[in-house]
């Protein structure tokens, strides 16, 4: 299997945690937010429900951003293979 090696930016890591103490983010963005942290400084990649989450948000005009953002840096982080 082809391994990812990319991991979260200190700037998006900032802005998950900005995410997850908001108290107005939404579950999607959470939910994102968690994947990009998990992956701060670690070799993990983003399983196959991340990463159709993340591309469903990007693909859609209904979020923020910021929650694209975070969608951004998850599939960035997917497995090469899938």
């Amino acid at each position: 299997m082809a391994i990812n090696r990319k991991g979260t930016s200190s700037k998006v890591a900032s802005l998950a945690a900005d995410t997850l103490f908001k108290p107005g983010s939404s579950q999607i963005a959470r939910k994102l937010a968690g994947s990009a942290l998990s992956q701060s400084r670690t070799n993990r990649q983003t399983g196959a429900e991340m990463e159709d989450l993340a591309s469903k948000v990007l693909r859609s005009d209904r979020y923020s951003d910021r929650t694209k953002a975070l969608a951004g840096s998850v599939l960035s982080q997917s497995n090469k293979k899938r």
